[in-house]
């Protein structure tokens, strides 16, 4: 890949991935994330099932929802609970937990994970997520390059 070495004062205000990582990069809401992901929405619930500190898990709840991460809902049959539910913001961040957690098991358990992360249609697991050029094509190492946004060619 070609190299765009710039002042990292720079790549923040251009770059969104200091954007990204301030709202994401810490290892409690990337797990938040994988539970709501699983189904849980309440408090106690992710407490219990992380074993989170109650004040840590406050925090990182109110910071999801301040992003627009998950969004917090009062439970219709109960005024007084409270449900975190996943936005489309969210869920969009699902390729990126799964790409993480493949890596994960490629690069440092060397093991499946359990549960199995599979289609819902043919209970098949998942292929392993890939950078896609525009027409589909997997693209490797060799195939990728960093190009300015004026220097990008338009889509037909």
């Amino acid at each position: 890949m070609t190299t765009l070495r710039e002042p990292l004062r720079e790549l923040a205000s251009r770059c969104s991935l200091p954007a990204a990582l301030e709202a994401m990069g810490e290892r409690w809401s990337l797990l938040i994330l994988r539970a709501a992901f699983n189904g849980l929405q309440h408090f106690e619930e992710f407490q219990s099932e992380l074993g989170i500190a109650r004040n840590i898990l406050a925090s990182r709840l109110s910071r999801l929802v301040g992003h627009g991460i998950l969004e917090r809902c009062t439970v219709e049959a109960d005024r007084r609970k409270i449900e975190y539910r996943l936005t489309d913001k969210g869920y969009a961040l699902l390729p990126m937990l799964v790409a993480l957690r493949q890596w994960g098991e490629r690069w440092e358990t060397g093991k499946p994970a359990t549960p199995v992360l599979v289609d819902a249609r043919d209970r098949r697991p998942v292929a392993a997520v890939a950078v896609l050029s525009e027409d589909g094509r997997v693209l490797g190492q060799g195939d990728l390059l960093w190009s300015l946004p004026q220097d990008v060619a338009a889509g037909a």
